[in-house]
This record gives structure tokens, sequence and C-alpha cells, in this order.
């Protein structure tokens, strides 16, 4: 389960790429802002989260080096089922859920039909096409089931978040700890949606009657803003906070993680954008994100006791915090007390990953399985420098191109999972230089080369093509 979480994850960092420069231009060239409408265009990555978590966790749990055929799995899975909700009841929003689902069963349909052979007549959909036609079979019904289990959750979750609202400052912290707590399900929306748009009541100077935290505040409603204005904290001040604690906490790779962490963290401040940093420890530490949302409820409901109240018209950036703090009350007090926050998550978060020493980004542990590299392993060099000739070898005795399914190494080790371990040759491998070979289970299998490992690795990826 460790290592599927793992896996998990890293799948999650690819479509997370696109999302900080996607936030950034989005926010940044709004109509409040520099109105430039074309580039709203970026905004179109920000809708369609549940899509590219589909494609990637499709490509992260595929078990084969080309991804391509995987990615359009994912893809597929997540719109049949979007657009079976739609006929179903178009009124269901699965959001993230949706394509957390959508691409696990894509990676299963995937790897357990990719080697599927038809008769003649059909050859053209055999193998690894086979699995595109089973996944538009496959997600029909599950659109149907989940059109019917799904409205029930979404009416559970309004009904409670209705009762909740009157509840003062237990109410915000409740309302803010779920608001994150339910994002991985989806089911955020449904509390939000209330929350900012249906919550209480108010008459506007020109006699219209608005509802919605949002929709109040906005129109200078003094009692607006309290179960939001706790957010400013999360997005300045707690999302950059865990940043900076994975950051300090990277144990390898620190440059590409300080990259990553820097432009999810800005674009959280400046946009309110989340997801960027969220998505990278999510599914690695179901703890880290529980406490996260503990700390965005508990934020609320210090601002609630506090009397600040503040809101935003978009996301809770620095941005809708300076435009709109004519409207709040001691907004300027978000800052001292984002401050303590900022240290709260920094120590909690840096002592957590360090102490369970949590695989985030900068730690992934550098095998899948339980063998680890020895430090004598670090030491140990090959006797000849023909790694072309090592790797065509280290093939021919491991079962051909055929019996492998995916080719990684960490530093000292090839770490392949094979269809049929049986199929390796031991002593023929060591006779290529090779230091040992270490047998995990029937798929899996490492080859210890030495600190050459990446250039055999390398090699060997020139034969699988």
């Amino acid at each position: 389960m460790k290592n599927f979480l793992q896996k998990l994850g890293k799948s999650l960092l690819i479509p997370i790429v696109a999302l900080p420069i996607a936030g950034l231009l989005f926010r940044l060239t709004a109509e409040d802002l520099l109105d430039i409408p074309l580039f709203q265009a970026a905004g179109v990555i920000l809708t369609q989260m549940d899509a590219l978590i589909a494609i990637g966790i499709a490509m992260g749990l595929a078990k084969t080096k080309d991804k391509g055929i995987p990615a359009l799995t994912g893809f597929l899975a997540i719109i049949v089922l979007k657009r079976g909700l739609e006929i179903m009841d178009p009124d269901i929003n699965m959001s993230v859920f949706g394509g957390v689902m959508a691409g696990l069963i894509a990676a299963y349909i995937y790897n357990k039909f990719k080697d599927t052979k038809l008769p003649s007549m059909f050859a053209f959909f055999s193998g690894e096409k086979f699995p595109i036609t089973m996944i538009i079979f496959t997600m029909i019904p599950v659109a149907g089931v989940m059109s019917v289990i799904w409205p029930y959750a979404q009416k559970g979750i309004d009904a409670f978040s209705q009762t909740l609202m009157g509840l003062g400052a237990l109410g915000v912290f409740i309302f803010g700890f779920l608001n994150r707590f339910l994002l991985p399900f989806g089911l955020h929306h449904v509390i939000n949606t209330y929350a900012y748009f249906g919550l209480g009541e108010y008459e506007d100077p020109s006699g219209e009657v608005v509802n919605g935290e949002i929709t109040r505040f906005l129109s200078g409603d003094p009692t607006a803003g309290y179960f939001i204005g706790g957010f400013f904290i999360t997005m300045m001040f707690g999302i950059p906070a865990i940043a900076l604690a994975i950051t300090k906490a990277a144990k390898r790779r620190k440059q590409e993680t300080k990259t990553l962490m820097s432009s999810g963290a800005a674009t959280s401040f400046v946009t309110g954008i989340t997801e960027p940093i969220e998505f990278t420890f999510l599914f690695t530490s179901p703890l880290l994100y529980f406490i996260h949302s503990v700390y965005t409820g508990l934020a609320g409901a210090v601002l609630y006791m506090l009397s600040i109240r503040h809101g935003f018209s978009w996301g809770a950036g620095v941005i809708d915090y300076v435009v709109n703090l004519n409207l709040s009350d001691k907004g300027l007090l978000i800052i001292p007390v984002g401050l303590v926050f900022f240290a709260l998550y920094y120590f909690t978060f840096y002592t957590i990953i360090v102490k369970k020493d949590i695989p985030v980004i900068g730690r992934e542990e550098e095998a899948d399985f339980e063998e680890e590299a020895s430090e004598e392993e670090k030491e140990l060099k090959l006797s000849h420098s023909n790694h072309e000739y090592m790797a065509k070898k280290i093939l021919q005795n491991i079962g051909g191109k055929e019996n492998v399914i995916t080719n990684d190494h960490c530093m000292t080790r090839l770490r392949l999972e094979l269809k049929d371990v049986e199929k390796v040759n031991e002593e023929k491998i060591k006779q290529t230089g090779a230091h040992g070979v270490v047998k995990i289970d029937n798929t899996n299998v490492q080859i210890i080369i030495g600190s050459e490992a990446t250039t055999v690795k390398k090699e060997l990826d020139k034969f699988l093509e």
C-alpha cells in the first residue's frame, strides 16, 4: 500500500506542472486586473483538473515504457464518466474524485488487457490497443452506478453544511476542515457552494437581496466574511510554509524540489490556487493532508474568535486580500495571525516529514522494493567500460525485450519489473561484470551494477525501444 500511494503521488507531478502558470495567467489577466481576455484561455486548465488527474494516474500506474496509450485510456475514462453522469443527472459533479477513480480504472484496464490477443480478423484492435475498447465498455456502467450513488453523498454534505453554519467558531472550523478534507473526494464543492452563494441574506443599498458569504461580503454586508476569511491564512501563509518545509527536508533532487515548491507557493500566495502543492503530498502522506485540513479549519476559527472578517471575489490570494481590504474588519491583523500559522505549518510539516521519513518530493525512496542499496555498493565500479555490450547481454539473460515490463534504476542498481523472473540467468548476468542479482518476488529483480548503473540503464533503454 505504501509503494502504491507513492506511485500514485508521483503520477500527479506531471499534470501539476501545468497548474502554476495557468493559475497565475488566469488571475493576473482577469477583468479586474490586467484585463487581457485572450490569456483567460489558460483558465481552462484549472477547470479540467479531473481530466489531468485521470491522465496522470493512468500514465503513472501503467506497466509499460511507452505511456501514450495509457494516457489516451485515462482521457477516455474520464470523458465517458463525465458524459455518462451528465446524461443521467446534469447536477452531478464528481470533480477530482472522478478523475482519481477514472485514472485508477484506466490503469487497471490497461495493465490487464494490454497483451490480449484477438482473432486475426480483429487483430488491429488487439494487444495494446484493446484497453482503448475495454475502457469505454467499462466506464459506461461505472457512470450509471455513480449516478445513483453520488447524489446521496452530495445531498448529505449539503444538509450538513446548512446545519453547521449556525455553530459559530465551531461551525467555521468544521467548514474550513471539510473544505480541504473533502477535496480529494470531489465533495468540497458541495459545501463551498452553499457557504459561498447560499449562506445568509442581505439587502444591498439598491434594494437587491443577495445570498452567500462571497456575494454578501462584496455587497457590503458587515456580517459576511467570517466563514471565508481563514482561507487567506491557508493560501498566503500555510501553503508557502508547507512548500518551504518540503524544500528544507529534501535529501536529493534539491534544486528540482526547490523550483517546484517555489512556483507552487507563489501560485497559492498570489492566486489562492493550492493544488500544485497539495497534490505533491496528498497521496504520499494522508497524515500531513489531515493536519493541513485541521489547520485550515483552525485558521478560520481563530479569525472568527478575534472578530476578523475578510472576503474574496475569486481566490484567497494576496491580490484579493489587497483589493478587498477596505471591505474587511481588522483585515490587517490577518498578517500577524498568518505569520503565526506560517511557523506552525512549517515546524509541524518539517518535523513530521523528517521524523517519519515521509517520501515527499525530494525524499522519495530510491527503490520501489524492499532491497536498498548499501553504502558499500556506492563504491563498486565495473571492471570494464563497455556499457552497451553489458546492457545487450543483460537483456538476453533476463528473457529478452518481450519479458521486460519496466526498466528503472537507483544509484547502484538496475530495477527491473519482468513478466517472468524465472527467465533470469544469474550466472550469465554476473559474467557481464554485474556484482550481484537480487530477486525480490516473481516479477521484480534488481541487478547490482555499482556507480555506473545509470549509464547501463540508458544503454538498456536503447535496446528496449
